[in-house]
């Protein structure tokens, strides 16, 4: 096996001394399975509690936990922090599917039920604030598996990683799925005194049928927005990214109106749309739940998408112009009235996911430019993802 020297045979019952449940991890009558990718002394834990049923959480300690962003990657940022890999939200579109594989876990199941938890990833972040050869550089997070997943309630390692960043006034931006966020909002808010801080909830569609279908495990996208207006209230700027839109399913006229609607509702500062895109591990997956669940979409589907990850440009071209001229209609960006404050991101300063960037505008009054897809082949150990 690749993590041969990586077993944890010899030393199994420190993991359940520790309170965990190590030897779930390991099939009858085997205590020499290595665990792929964990280091000796991880500890599996697994939780009765209905939020956590079927789950495993491997708890490690990492190494690192602000990771530079490969060099050929045309993400609008250098540097992330992850604080968890695999994500509860099960969404069957992600695209960080993948990055389990590197684990030697599958993109499917795997990638739902079994979540590596980085323990000491506040300390970690205290540190690097703290080295001399830290060039204090914008960090995103929520760019591989969103760190307000449901594991945040239990584990807390948002609290700790902020207050590290406050206290180092590095700027830094997060894109979630998970209203947990609000939970957080006075730290935001104070280092939002002393740094830019850039937020954005993700919502690409409000009809609630293919939310249950496609996103079971996330927040409704009306309480995403929810949490949008309450932290815009609170005088932070967030925006929406409007992702995925997902073809044949939530790309009509009235479902990107009736989204648009309630983002704009929702006093977002921007909007930036992106259409649903199918790498390698996560294309598999999508395919087996769209057979399942829509069978007339198959062939519509491998027309669209071909052998690529993308839809055409053409395709693309046509969700952001109708965008564009729905954030118009609808004023995303304006002040709801009885707003708490309805700032709106300075032009030139703010990229998409409020994200800073060199020469950034925005394209229509409200609508953030539609970001460059990420790059074909980053590194397994460094996937991202915007959804």
């Amino acid at each position: 096996m690749r993590w041969d020297n990586l077993r944890l045979d010899d030393n199994l019952a420190a993991g359940q001394e520790a309170g965990g449940d190590a030897g779930a991890l390991f099939p009858d009558g085997r205590r020499d399975v290595a665990l792929p990718l964990i280091e000796r002394g991880a500890v599996a834990r697994t939780f009765d509690t209905p939020g956590f049923r079927g789950m495993t959480f491997y708890e490690v300690h990492a190494k690192s936990i602000v990771n530079r962003v490969p060099e050929a990657s045309r993400m609008p940022f250098r540097w992330t922090i992850n604080p968890y890999r695999g994500c509860q939200h099960s969404c069957v579109y992600c695209y960080a599917r993948s990055s389990h594989n590197y684990l030697e876990l599958d993109s499917g199941a795997d990638f739902d039920t079994k979540v590596v938890v980085k323990v000491n990833a506040p300390e970690l972040v205290h540190k690097k604030m703290a080295s001399p050869t830290w060039p204090g550089e914008h960090i995103a997070m929520g760019t591989n598996v969103d760190c307000y997943q449901r594991a945040e309630g239990r584990y807390q390692l948002m609290p700790g990683i902020i207050g590290a960043l406050r206290d180092a006034a590095n700027p830094f931006s997060i894109l979630t799925k998970g209203t947990l966020i609000l939970r957080d909002i006075d730290l935001l808010a104070e280092a939002a005194e002393i740094t830019d801080v850039g937020l954005n909830v993700s919502v690409g569609f409000v009809d609630k049928e293919l939310w249950r279908s496609v996103e079971p495990g996330t927040p409704a996208p009306a309480r995403r927005l929810e949490a949008c207006a309450a932290l815009n209230d609170r005088g932070l700027r967030c925006g929406v990214l409007m992702g995925p839109v997902v073809p044949f399913l939530s790309d009509s006229p009235a479902q990107l109106e009736a989204a648009v609607s309630q983002i704009a509702a929702a006093g977002a500062t921007h909007v930036a749309p992106i259409v649903l895109h199918l790498r390698p591990g996560t294309r598999e997956w999508f395919f087996r739940w769209l057979g399942a669940h829509h069978p007339g979409l198959v062939s519509r589907y491998l027309d669209l998408y071909g052998r690529s990850a993308y839809a055409p440009k053409s395709y693309q071209a046509k969700i952001s112009g109708q965008i564009r001229e729905l954030a118009d209609k609808y004023g995303v960006g304006r002040p709801r009235p009885g707003s708490g404050n309805g700032r709106r991101p300075e032009p030139g300063r703010l990229a998409p996911f409020g994200i800073p960037g060199p020469g950034s505008r925005p394209q229509a009054d409200g609508l953030a430019p539609t970001p460059d897809p990420p790059p074909a082949c980053p590194a397994p150990s460094e996937q991202l993802t915007l959804l």
